[in-house]
């Protein structure tokens, strides 16, 4: 038995979904609402110590780590196959990957909270806000949470998120010219790892930042049109962020375009 906590809108989350459904294997929800911190209860933290979503739990097994569980799952149940047969190909799919834990994951929640999450935790008022800043271990994490909520766009880490991933969505671009898939001629597990960090930037209304890139719009419309990813994200979107995300998001695309046009072009 394969039994998954997640939740609706995580981008790890919806890796592991989109895996599952690629792989058409049968599973058990266990939602998770990271807003309630249900995340943070113990019986959890047992099986993810570090209080994150998704964890795989297969026949008993526990894994944790979006990349992980996914290419657990590959290994685990073979067909299809979600890597590419050869060496070189499964290098590229890896550091593909490999950014996202990087810094690029982490670019998401700057984007995500400064443009549109921000407004979930203002509207509990500053007490809570602050207890929710607190209860992060990590003093430099700490300190980049507490800008992202209080100044959102003007925070001093969302002008480099939006650089950084603007960078990145020029390799893909580049990348893709060369095949209709991130690690060449066969979908896989790059595909999957990247399919939710560019539909958060579309939720965001940040989709002109690949207006120019049609190798990169051509790889997103073949990413929607899977099933898996119906299955894996579309099925599990939230109205009320998606209505958040599309509201916010359309207030500062004339930020992002301004911040565009006088990046540094060692930034580029």
């Amino acid at each position: 038995m394969i039994e998954l906590y997640h939740n609706d809108m995580s981008t790890c989350a919806q890796k592991a979904r989109f895996a599952l459904a690629e792989k058409k294997l049968p599973w058990e929800s266990r939602h998770l609402d990271l807003r309630a911190r249900d995340q943070q209860h113990p019986d959890y933290l047992k099986l993810n110590p570090n209080a994150v979503v998704p964890t795989l739990v297969h026949d008993g097994t526990v894994i944790i780590e979006s990349n992980v569980i996914n290419e657990y799952l590959d290994d685990a149940f073979p067909t299809p196959a979600l890597r590419p047969e050869d060496a070189a190909g499964r290098a590229r799919m890896r550091l593909w990957t490999k950014q996202l834990d990087e810094g690029l994951h982490a670019d998401t929640g700057v984007l995500s909270t400064a443009i549109a999450f921000r407004y979930q935790k203002l509207d509990k008022g500053t007490a809570e806000v602050e207890a929710l800043i607190a209860n992060v271990p990590d003093p430099v994490k700490r300190e980049r949470v507490r800008d992202n909520i209080f100044k959102g766009v003007e925070s001093q880490n969302f002008r480099q998120a939006v650089i950084r991933f603007d960078a990145l969505l020029g390799r893909m671009e580049l990348a893709l010219g060369s095949g209709p898939w991130l690690a060449g001629k066969a979908f896989s597990l790059a595909d999957i790892a990247y399919a939710p960090y560019v539909t958060r930037l579309d939720h965001l209304q940040l989709a002109g930042m690949w207006a120019s890139r049609p190798n990169l719009a051509g790889w997103y419309a073949r990413i929607r049109e899977r099933p898996g990813y119906q299955d894996g994200l579309a099925r599990w979107f939230n109205p009320k962020y998606l209505r958040l995300m599309a509201e916010k998001g359309s207030e500062v695309s004339p930020r992002v375009t301004e911040i565009l046009a006088g990046r540094p072009a060692a930034a580029a």
